[in-house]
């Protein structure tokens, strides 16, 4: 029996879409590396290693603080290393400085250490991590007297790694992966989430910050009913946040609202994210790579079912556009008329969104030494190059 939430989200992709959203839209560095068209950057279809692909990112904020990338190839820095494909969701908060070099960095340091291992690993992933982490850091230490404010700058970092028919998710932050999983029995995809979240609203988060910091009374407050680590911050895990990492940060002429009393000793945020590895396996149909933004408006199992009942191309903007949708729902307002309001005042009705969906093609999987054409695109119109057959 079909629900009517289901046929809700579903519904559109059977019928004539009649809004033209993308049909007018300019091109930033021609189809490889995405469309634009207003506030909505996608790139509807492309080829990775492991099968297709598709892209959105919707701005909320007035600078896009999400950043994104995808990239397929060669895991290491020598071509003959493992080939695979590489996704990151990059939330930044307070700014988009963190998640911008994020961006410019994890994957390199990933394909250093890979290289350095001579093999794809977890625990690859988290020296990557670690080492952009520090890479930040440094950074903001350098420019604390010009420009303070970026102590106070960090993003979440969601990345998903497909290598010789092994799976990688490492999460730090409240951005999530989804496994759409065939059930065969059932004739129907599940949703599996894959990632751990790191938000101060979940109890497991709160009694993980307390055991860490069990001399802090205040590291985690409940403020205007919602929990906040020191009351200022939801995540518990990121890149960046210096000030709460390093104490020297913790000081003027860091803003007031980012500064608390006292000192510490050992860095109340962590860096270091948590990691899944797991075999793929054919009933493994798809997986969907998203900032928190989508997951504010659709339930796991709501976008696993847009996903498996529409057509391939353009899913990501599909995926976007119903969570707008509700978020326009939620606001007792049309989506017409949500499209209309510009970023920053937008900001008051969704988040930033940038959504990756990964197909997944178990032919290809197994030819773990299958050689495609290598992409590299960046989510938001950040540049990219790849293969122009998509």
């Amino acid at each position: 029996m079909v629900t009517t939430t289901w046929k809700k989200f579903v519904y559109p992709c059977w019928k004539p879409s009649f809004d033209n959203e993308g049909e007018n839209s300019s091109s930033r560095g021609g189809d490889p590396g995405g469309r634009v068209d207003g506030l909505l950057w996608y790139k509807d279809s492309g080829h990775h290693v492991n099968g297709e692909f598709s892209m959105a990112v919707i701005q909320a904020n007035n600078i896009l603080e999400d950043q994104s990338q995808l990239e397929s190839g060669s895991m290491s820095l020598v071509e003959t290393g493992p080939q695979g494909t590489f996704v990151g969701i990059y939330d930044g908060h307070a700014g988009a400085e963190a998640a911008r070099f994020i961006n410019g960095r994890l994957f390199e340091n990933v394909k250093k250490f890979t290289s350095e291992d001579q093999a794809m690993s977890a625990d690859v992933i988290r020296k990557a991590y670690l080492a952009t982490e520090e890479e930040f850091l440094s950074l903001v230490r350098k420019e604390w007297q010009t420009r303070p404010q970026i102590a106070s700058v960090g993003s979440c970092c969601l990345v998903g790694i497909i290598c010789s028919g092994m799976l990688y998710i490492a999460n730090a932050g409240d951005s999530r992966a989804v496994l759409g999983k065939r059930e065969r029995a059932l004739k129907e995809v599940k949703a599996v989430q894959l990632s751990s979240e790191h938000n101060a609203s979940l109890e497991s988060v709160r009694e993980e910050l307390r055991s860490l910091h069990p001399d802090d009374p205040n590291v985690v407050v409940l403020k205007h009913k919602v929990w906040r680590v020191k009351g200022i911050i939801q995540v518990s895990r990121s890149i960046g946040d210096a000030y709460l990492k390093r104490a020297e940060f913790n000081r003027e002429p860091l803003l007031p609202k980012f500064r608390f009393p006292g000192t510490f000793e050992k860095p109340i945020l962590l860096a270091e994210p948590s990691i899944i590895v797991q075999k793929l396996v054919p009933e493994d149909q798809f997986l969907i790579f998203a900032s928190d933004g989508l997951w504010e408006h659709l339930s796991n199992q709501e976008a696993v079912d847009i996903v498996s009942s529409c057509e391939h191309h353009g899913i990501a903007r599909k995926l976007v556009k119903a969570a707008l949708q509700e978020a326009a729902k939620k606001r007792e307002m049309r989506y017409a008329d949500l499209k209309r309001i510009d970023r920053g005042v937008r900001r008051h009705f969704h988040d930033d969104i940038t959504v990756i969906v990964l197909f997944l093609d178990s032919h290809l999987i197994s030819r773990s030494s299958f050689r495609a054409p290598v992409v590299s695109i960046k989510g938001g119109g950040g540049g990219g190059s790849g293969d122009t057959n998509t």
